[in-house]
């Protein structure tokens, strides 16, 4: 499909329509139904052509599935590098001790021999039912598939990674950086318990821009401390969440960083796509018809202004969901308001 483009004059970058997780340079994405769910896709990957910057930021409840423990581990060895990530929905492998891990590293090596490429390069993640073990004759199959052209489509992948959810969240923007055309692509799952730093939630972006897996990581953190983490549904936390980021370098410009004239740029695009998806895993909670954001004002400081706007938060009996938009700080004056998206 042809991808086309609109631009705002609030940015200065384009979102693409129909942009997805593979819209960047390099990256291909792909799903297919396995047996873990009912007739649904339940099996995705993300692959790059070439060795990517990785980062990722985590669930901050104080259990971590197998998936977690794995891919942190990986990201460690490989010193922030990634090539590859496969995703299960319907199983989260999660409480399920040193066999989940086992079976994690296992999918990690599978995946690595039909790519051809180190095992400390795959990610793994998981979302869906808790405590029960990943049955791994049909993970293998998938696995076995990862390069079938036939479940290529970046649409299979988004079905793929549901569980609750009533509908896929993508997105893909382009920018201009050193006067080449750079591309962040995202996808998300996500619907009930939702809660402030990482719950029931898994986010992926790719991006073909050359940054260094040190200045993404720190990129990701600002961004999710005020985007996905700023998102509820329920109030509940799960195991299993993550937001991961691979970067791939196959647009040749000055690396990114602080001190890069147009890094702005790059940082309002991956800002602006972490924050359409976590709308739209508010958007999409269960139960949920209405989005609302909260704006507070006058708050002495960022943290104050969160802890202001999270009050507002917890209608777990009516299933609202919230995003809060921004928390901006004034001098001595508080006011309050909620906008009806």
């Amino acid at each position: 499909m042809k991808h086309q483009e609109t631009t705002s004059q609030q940015y200065n970058f384009s979102i693409i329509k129909h942009g997805d997780i593979s819209t960047p340079q390099g990256f291909t994405a792909g799903g297919m139904h396995i047996g873990l769910r009912a007739n649904k896709k339940d099996f995705g990957w993300i692959y790059s052509s070439s060795l990517a910057s990785a980062a990722a930021v985590y669930t901050l409840n104080q259990f971590k599935a197998a998936p977690l423990i794995v891919t942190e581990d990986t990201l460690q060895k490989s010193k922030g590098k990634l090539q590859a990530l496969v995703v299960n929905s319907a199983n989260a492998n999660s409480c399920t001790g040193q066999q989940g891990i086992d079976d994690a590293r296992q999918t990690q090596t599978w995946v690595a021999q039909q790519l051809q490429i180190p095992s400390e390069h795959v990610a793994v993640a998981s979302t869906g039912v808790i405590g029960e073990y990943l049955p791994m004759d049909k993970i293998k199959t998938g696995t076995e598939h990862i390069k079938d052209a036939n479940f290529a489509t970046p649409g299979a992948f988004n079905e793929a990674i549901l569980t609750t959810d009533t509908c896929t969240k993508h997105i893909a923007v382009s920018l201009k950086i050193d006067g080449k055309t750079v591309t962040i692509g995202g996808s998300t799952k996500g619907s009930g318990m939702i809660h402030p730093n990482m719950a029931t939630m898994l986010a992926f972006i790719t991006t073909d821009a050359s940054i260094e897996s040190n200045t993404l990581h720190q990129l990701l953190k600002s961004s999710t401390d005020h985007t996905f983490n700023m998102i509820t549904v329920d109030g509940d936390t799960s195991t299993n969440d993550m937001v991961l980021v691979m970067a791939n370098h196959q647009v040749e410009h000055q690396i990114l960083s602080q001190d890069h004239p147009q890094w702005e740029t790059f940082v309002d695009a991956f800002n602006f796509v972490c924050t359409f998806l976590a709308k739209a895993i508010a958007r999409d909670g269960e139960g949920a018809t209405k989005l609302i954001s909260v704006n507070v004002s006058g708050a002495k400081s960022i943290s104050d202004a969160r802890k202001i706007g999270k009050n507002y938060r917890k209608f777990k009996s009516s299933k609202i969901s919230y995003f809060w938009r921004r928390c901006q700080f004034w001098s001595n004056h508080y006011s309050y308001w909620l906008q009806r998206m």
